[in-house]
């Protein structure tokens, strides 16, 4: 049985996002429904308000220790939090699978429109779930949005060997181009490669076909994450990975009909990417968290990365990844608070939107590890801005013993 201490800094993450965010999440028919749906990602029901998914693998469901479930908090117009919550688990009715102990339902979330309805639909990861193939095979699954809410279901994916662990990373988006969202996911102890995509249309009779993304080196992916680096209409899929020979970020694209890498960086990283347009330039950017130094290279885009580090590369329309320039941000920049201290973990979790409504979005960092007064490991986020390519993010530290925030600040 797997040991799930990850729920709570994923958790944490989540509602530092909520926090910054005001409103975000996931819905089930609290709010008023409206005829037509938002199309906009993360509503769930289609009220036109964005919805917060915080998938808690640690929990326990009828009994069974560690099943794991999906906590939905509905956004609506008073805010989120406002509306009303449930929870999702292989418990709830039309959900694929059922609740076991051990299972980690909920270790990784997605939100996007997976068969063209207009509602944006829930991707959700239990990589410790045992099938008759062998043991944490793991499944992705996707739960259908719609104008009453999440309901029903559907297997995107199984694994097909012991420890496979399917789903412990999520990324959607239209990798290949059609006009149909697809899912990637990893898939572990896989020595041709660790991260696979299920293509759409996620809708009856379409082909259950599984594709493998190039790169032996993926072995170790800890992150996924996607994106539209170089304007062509179609996204890019990055991935994190820690093997045993080699670390990095490498960007894979198929528009072309096959994956081709277009970027890569050989700084060891951690748990964490995220994309969004910083520069406000119409192009997506890419962040990658807790970028360590790596013994085994010559190659660093971040000298100074004490507690860890923030490399912000840049998109280009036309052009490719990294064109637009790069970034690196530390607790050491000016104009971010903290302090950098070694072991920190500073970006290990990372989310971005555009919070003021100025076209740029702003990066929410995480550090589990950060240190508040004498309070060890009680965690800090950062709710950063762009000042553009060659130049760090800046924005304040918040934790527990910042006015305003709930709770105090403790150890562990």
């Amino acid at each position: 049985m797997a040991t799930y201490t990850r729920n709570r800094l994923l958790g944490a993450a989540a509602l530092c996002a909520a926090t910054a965010l005001g409103v975000t999440g996931v819905t089930a028919g609290s709010a008023a429904a409206v005829d037509a749906p938002s199309k906009i990602r993360g509503d769930y029901n289609g009220d036109g308000y964005v919805d917060l998914a915080v998938g808690v693998p640690s929990a326990t469901v009828d009994g069974k220790a560690e099943a794991g479930y999906v906590n939905v908090v509905w956004g609506g117009a008073s805010g989120l939090g406002k509306h009303g919550s449930t929870t999702v688990s292989q418990s709830t009715a039309g959900v694929p699978g059922t609740a076991e102990a051990g299972d980690g339902f909920g270790y990784a979330v997605a939100s996007d429109d997976m068969n063209g309805d207009g509602y944006s639909d829930l991707v959700v990861g239990a990589p410790d779930e045992d099938t008759t193939v062998g043991l944490s095979v793991g499944t992705v699954a996707v739960v259908w949005g719609g104008a009453g809410g999440l309901k029903g279901g559907f297997t995107a994916a199984n694994g097909n060997f012991d420890s496979s662990r399917y789903g412990a990373q999520l990324a959607t988006g239209d990798f290949d181009k059609d006009g149909d969202n697809d899912i990637a996911f990893n898939a572990h102890f896989d020595e041709s490669s660790s991260v696979r995509m299920r293509p759409g249309p996620f809708t009856a009779g379409s082909p259950a076909t599984l594709e493998r993304v190039a790169g032996w080196h993926f072995a170790g992916s800890t992150a996924l994450a996607s994106g539209d680096f170089d304007g062509d209409g179609g996204d890019d899929l990055a991935v994190s990975y820690n093997g045993m020979e080699i670390s990095g970020t490498t960007v894979m694209n198929r528009a072309s009909g096959e994956w081709k890498e277009t970027w890569r960086t050989s700084d060891r990283t951690n748990t964490s990417l995220a994309t969004g347009d910083f520069d406000g330039d119409g192009t997506t950017d890419l962040a990658v968290g807790n970028v360590q130094p790596n013994p085994e290279t010559e190659q660093t885009h971040c000298e100074d990365r004490l507690g860890g580090a923030i490399l912000t590369v840049y998109g280009k329309k036309d052009g490719a990844l990294g064109d637009g320039g790069t970034a690196c941000t530390t607790q050491s920049s000016p104009e971010v608070g903290g302090t950098a201290e070694a072991d920190d973990n500073f970006g290990a979790h990372l989310a971005a939107d555009d919070l003021d409504g100025n076209g740029g979005a702003e990066l929410i960092v995480g550090a589990d590890a950060e240190a508040v007064g004498t309070a060890r490991n009680a965690g800090t986020y950062w709710t950063l801005a762009s000042a553009g390519a060659g130049k760090p993010f800046t924005g304040p530290a918040v934790s527990q013993n910042t006015a305003g925030v709930a709770g105090t600040a403790e150890a562990d």
